[in-house]
């Protein structure tokens, strides 16, 4: 079996105070994974307008399959309003509605997903926050995928019964330290992330979960043991995206069947890397990540 990627979910623009950046977490999972040489199509929905079209002129100068991305004639591109007044914490007004609430089931989605050479399906929390989404990821998830879901808690853009429904669905989790003590303290009071983690695998049988933690590194369990990687020292352009780099990193790993403390050095030297240019897509040379590894 082959190892295609498919990433569902949002893409749009970071708006920023001096200026634009393409962005949308499950956009840049995928525009990394495409960097690390993953076989990945993007499903998500631009509006006809010249942002949405420089998303798809931008991909497609990366090779990257757009081939299911589909067209709103009514609803624009999706933007998101960046509060940058902390750089190392920033804060996000996501618009709504956005061309990517709409991504409608189609006849090759289907096939796509039916295809033998598709084996994972990365999706996230925020692209189904809107019933239309919502209804083909749900379809989208009934197939024989390896499902890796990226959770991004952004109010007022999502339920704990939503999430709750998502984290049934998947095998892979990725979240951040924030979203982690989150969804603990709906069942427990948080103590410690470790507990926090089991938590969370033993209530949704969720047996690979990976934590990010910012400049303190990230946290990974699988196979009922625990690995922890510090962080790595970068000045700092922003933080946009690279978590999403992080996901990004990790299952490239994966795919190529690194050791798992492998595949955590892997991710977090990417999140590093990301975390030290502007925006969640910047061109970067893939060498850099094994320099910046040490």
């Amino acid at each position: 079996m082959s190892n295609g990627i498919i990433c569902f979910g949002e893409m749009l623009w970071d708006i920023l105070p001096e200026k634009e950046l393409p962005g949308g977490a499950v956009m840049n999972v995928a525009y990394h994974l495409q960097q690390l040489g993953e076989q990945v199509s993007l499903v998500s929905r631009v509006g006809r307008d010249a942002r949405g079209q420089g998303l798809l002129d931008m991909l497609n100068g990366y090779g990257l399959d757009t081939s299911l991305v589909q067209v709103d004639e009514q609803v624009e591109t999706g933007k998101v309003y960046a509060d940058m007044t902390n750089p190392h914490d920033v804060h996000y007004d996501i618009v709504y509605p956005a061309a990517w609430d709409f991504i409608q089931w189609t006849p090759g989605l289907a096939a796509r997903l039916k295809d033998t050479a598709t084996r994972y399906l990365v999706f996230g929390s925020l692209c189904s926050r809107h019933e239309v989404s919502l209804h083909t990821l749900q379809q989208a998830l009934k197939e024989r995928v390896v499902k890796v879901l990226d959770i991004n808690l952004r109010a007022p853009h999502y339920t704990r019964e939503h999430i709750e429904w998502l984290l049934g669905e998947c095998h892979l989790l990725k979240l951040n330290i924030t979203e982690l003590e989150l969804i603990c303290n709906w069942y427990h009071p948080y103590t410690d992330k470790e507990q926090a983690v089991r938590l969370i695998s033993e209530r949704f049988h969720i047996y690979t979960i990976v934590v990010t933690m910012g400049a303190d590194g990230a946290l990974l369990f699988a196979n009922d043991l625990f690995y922890a990687e510090p962080g790595i020292a970068v000045e700092v352009a922003d933080t946009i995206g690279s978590g999403d780099a992080f996901l990004a990193g990790f299952l490239h790993s994966v795919i190529r069947g690194r050791p798992a403390r492998e595949c955590l050095v892997f991710a977090n030297a990417l999140g590093a890397l990301v975390a030290s240019f502007a925006g969640g897509a910047p061109d970067y040379d893939v060498n850099d990540i094994l320099k910046i590894q040490g």
